[in-house]
């Protein structure tokens, strides 16, 4: 079974009911809906396409809210689009009208940028494709030497060399689709340019608010987030990281987002957090049948470097098979799984455990990985052990029993980690290794004979009340 999740992205390419039936038959585990684009109207119809064909498929699966956050951008031209040609001077003008941008001049959204920038700074159009330096400011109007021209059209993004661009994390559109994440009860929602935890608390502050309860991820993005304190701080408060190699490699330089990217994902798993690996994983096969072998290593590697997930954009959003461009990537994170660099692991190995359900799972795991363990069954309120469990690199797989449908939904974003709903409570403890292991018979997952871990709480229903483990030969009635 493949342990390293897929994550989609929706938009007019999965319009049908039958392609989001298709993507979940494919292997996706999360869908994701980006709130740059659409309406509200248009995001409800999805998330209820998406729950209507997980129902059908009989697959569970997951909605991921992204934030558009405080993207930076120029106005519009009078014809669309301009070519600005290299040592031409350009002037991004805070003043000028949205609509009345000319090869000579653009109009900003951020108004505030001209008091920001200085001479020398870098500033780079349409994620680093064109390159403007600012010779220097007068007023609103920001004025620059072309660098690397070519064709610039309406709305395109802007990012400083090094970022430090101070742009609030939530804008009130932002503010807004929280409302919406929360109406539409998504799992996740993710937050763009944090720059400081304070900027992910803030959002949990808010969905609260507006009744939702969704995991809050932290798009990894500005330059100022991946240096410390910043960069923990920001693990340690956030539910899931993303690495954001968009944005992300426009203010650090591309060069440097591969040490980047292991860096992200060996710091997020050392200190218990999710990461998902994102931004033009499959990116050619928006319109190709196969994927580059360039794009086979990128994935492979962000899988043998411990990625729990990897992210599909516009190659499911606008592309031409989104269903095979999942199974593609489906293939390669098997094949790089089998790798021993996925295999072994010695985290927190030197390090003190801070509670019992983490030394409960940190134990489970060591004797699956020294033991013929065939499964591993965490009964479980909030998925905390499983997720501790799923920090750990090994071949066992690992199977979150529940009786929330929000948490099989959580956990389903964990790499190696399986949802089972349990539709009724278990009554007690004395009953919960039947139980468990019940449900893994019916399943088909193991036999008799098999040897199987359960982990549970003395108190069941209790959030982190997970406290022991028990080893159980399948068929041995009279254990358990």
């Amino acid at each position: 079974m493949r342990r390293t999740k897929i994550v989609a992205t929706l938009g007019p390419a999965t319009e049908s009911a039958k392609v989001v039936e298709e993507m979940l038959l494919a292997g996706v585990d999360v869908v994701r809906m980006n709130f740059s684009h659409g309406s509200p109207e248009d995001h409800k119809a999805r998330a209820k396409l998406v729950r209507d064909a997980s129902i059908k498929t009989g697959k569970i699966v997951s909605i991921l809210g992204d934030l558009q956050g405080p993207k930076i951008r120029i106005d519009r031209f009078i014809g669309g689009v301009v070519e600005i040609v290299k040592g031409d001077r350009f002037v991004l003008d805070a003043e000028l009208d949205k609509e009345s941008g000319t090869v000579e001049s653009v109009g900003l959204t951020y108004k505030a940028l001209p008091s920001e920038v200085v001479t020398g700074d870098e500033l780079l159009l349409d994620d680093g494709r064109l390159v403007l330096v600012v010779e220097y400011v007068e007023g609103q109007r920001i004025i620059t030497r072309v660098e690397v021209g070519g064709k610039l059209s309406n709305n395109k993004g802007i990012n400083r060399r090094n970022g430090g661009l101070s742009a609030e994390a939530l804008t009130e559109k932002d503010k807004a689709d929280i409302k919406l994440a929360a109406e539409i009860d998504v799992d996740f929602l993710a937050v763009s340019f944090p720059r400081s935890a304070g900027d992910i608390e803030y959002t949990r502050e808010l969905l609260k608010l507006a009744g939702g309860a969704a995991k809050i991820v932290a798009k990894i993005e500005r330059a100022e987030a991946v240096v410390q304190p910043a960069l923990d701080e920001i693990i340690r408060v956030s539910d899931v990281i993303m690495v954001a190699r968009g944005d992300l490699g426009v203010e650090i330089g591309d060069a440097r987002l591969p040490e980047t990217q292991k860096m992200l994902i060996k710091r997020s798993r050392e200190l218990n957090t999710v990461v998902i690996t994102a931004t033009q994983m499959m990116e050619s096969m928006i319109e190709n049948p196969i994927p580059t072998r360039a794009e086979v290593f990128d994935v492979a590697n962000a899988v043998m470097d411990g990625t729990d997930a990897v992210m599909l954009s516009g190659e499911t959003a606008t592309g031409a098979h989104p269903a095979k461009v999942i199974r593609a990537m489906s293939s390669i994170c098997e094949e790089a799984e089998h790798t021993t660099a996925a295999r072994n692991s010695n985290h927190r190995m030197d390090l003190r455990f801070e509670r019992v359900d983490e030394s409960i799972a940190m134990a489970a795991m060591y004797v699956a990985n020294h033991y013929d363990i065939k499964a591993i069954a965490a009964l479980t309120e909030s998925g905390a052990t499983a997720k501790w469990m799923s920090r750990i690199s090994s071949e066992i797989a690992i199977y979150a029993l529940t009786p929330s449908e929000k948490t099989c939904r959580y956990v389903n974003l964990y790499r190696g980690v399986y949802p089972v709903f349990l539709p009724h409570k278990i009554p007690s403890p004395m009953q919960a290794n039947r139980i468990a292991v019940e449900q893994l018979l019916n399943q088909k997952i193991v036999q008799n004979g098999d040897m199987v871990i359960v982990t549970k709480g003395d108190l069941m229903g209790i959030n982190g009340g997970t406290n022991m483990f028990k080893m159980i030969r399948v068929g041995d009635h009279e254990i358990y």
